[in-house]
């Protein structure tokens, strides 16, 4: 199965598609996909379903670390998407204080944190960005250290891979940034999350979710093993509404290990290179946004934030790249061509590159869309 034919059976018999394997009485949750790359989905959940999936993402908010002894605010959006509602009730499963603030209003976040004396945040790991600048607007001479968060629970979006983001969140907030709410809105909202002694995620819903592996050109299966890399396909062991069986993710992992970790969770431990239409292919190089930014993470007068903006169908001969100047920084020394001559030198790909000014890319609250195809 594939989101594609998902799509069509929900327009052709809505709202739920002709996979709705019980009676519309046995729906008790409603929720909707982001739809960052296409039509939006309906998803429905059964109260078993509701349950499942909360005891599964909290156990992934709890391998992050979140304890009952923390008070986390939860800010990703509550209209309607998985990661507001269910995330929420996920963060609760481990006994923490939950404050279920959402988005927008960052200046109340602020005041609230430091008010209750939250300890704890669970949003997407380009959020940070939002509060130091409203921090720096709105709050001079209070540092995001002074704001008292110890743990960092992120998810949503891809990036928290590279150490360099972490250490910048360490170093920056004094805080541990946790990758604690890996999923699959169509399949399960939270299943993997990293543990204190291992960056990469651990499979954590092996007795309700079958994963395997495939080449995502032949559909071919590999083998479940350290060193493979393929997309992930998940098959539903247990789920009373839209069940899913051999479902392609889009998602490409690579597994690095399979024997127990240190924490003593013995599911397969994986990282997330990409996603399937998110890469864009220069020349036979298959390259993801996550291979663009660590090496922009080289560059002190980058703020990091970046667009791949694809305005032709392909093949493409070049990597269209627009990079953003750190605030404070000016355009020097042919930044461009060395910023180039380093995708060129890690990545193989030759790219086009153009310099824009700090602040140029909006910094959102929700999921960041590195790769933008503006072609019709």
């Amino acid at each position: 199965m594939d989101k594609v034919q998902l799509r069509l059976a929900q327009a052709e018999h809505p709202p739920f598609g002709n996979y709705l394997a019980s009676s519309m009485s046995t729906v008790s949750r409603l929720h909707r996909t982001s739809g960052t790359t296409g039509q939006a989905m309906n998803l429905a959940l059964s109260a078993r379903d509701c349950d499942i999936m909360e005891t599964v993402g909290g156990r992934s908010q709890s391998a992050a670390g979140l304890t009952a002894d923390h008070t986390v605010v939860h800010c990703l959006n509550y209209q309607m998407w998985m990661g507001g509602v269910t995330d929420h009730m996920t963060l609760e499963r481990t006994g923490a204080t939950v404050v279920p603030f959402g988005v927008g209003n960052t200046e109340l976040l602020i005041r609230t944190i430091r008010e209750i004396g939250i300890t704890a945040i669970s949003c997407t790991p380009s959020y940070p960005a939002v509060l130091e600048r409203v921090l720096g607007e709105r709050f001079p001479g209070l540092s995001p250290a002074d704001l008292g968060l110890k743990l960092g629970l992120f998810g949503g979006e891809a990036g928290l891979d590279d150490p360099a983001l972490r250490d910048r969140i360490r170093n920056t907030w004094a805080m541990e940034p946790r990758n604690a709410n890996y999923g699959v809105s169509d399949v399960f909202s939270n299943f993997a999350a990293q543990c204190e002694y291992d960056t990469r995620l651990h499979f954590l819903a092996s007795d309700v979710l079958y994963p395997e592996l495939i080449n995502p050109e032949t559909e071919q299966p590999l083998p479940l093993e350290a060193g493979q890399e393929g997309e992930l396909v998940l098959t539903h062991l247990l789920r009373d509404c839209q069940p899913l069986v051999r479902f392609r993710t889009s998602d490409i992992i690579a597994i690095d290990a399979t024997e127990p970790c240190e924490c003593g969770r013995t599911g397969i431990r994986f990282r997330v290179v990409g996603r399937n239409d998110d890469m864009v292919v220069v020349r036979g190089l298959n390259l993801f946004p996550t291979m663009v930014a660590k090496v922009l993470t080289g560059f002190a007068e980058l703020s990091g934030d970046y667009r791949i903006v694809l305005e032709t169908k392909p093949p493409y001969d070049l990597l269209p790249l627009q990079v953003e100047l750190a605030k404070g920084h000016n355009e020097a020394g042919d930044l461009a061509g060395r910023v180039a001559s380093e995708i060129k030198s890690h990545l193989g790909a030759t790219a086009s590159v153009r310099v824009v000014a700090a602040g140029t890319f909006p910094v959102t609250e929700g999921k960041t869309r590195r790769v933008l195809r503006t072609y019709q």
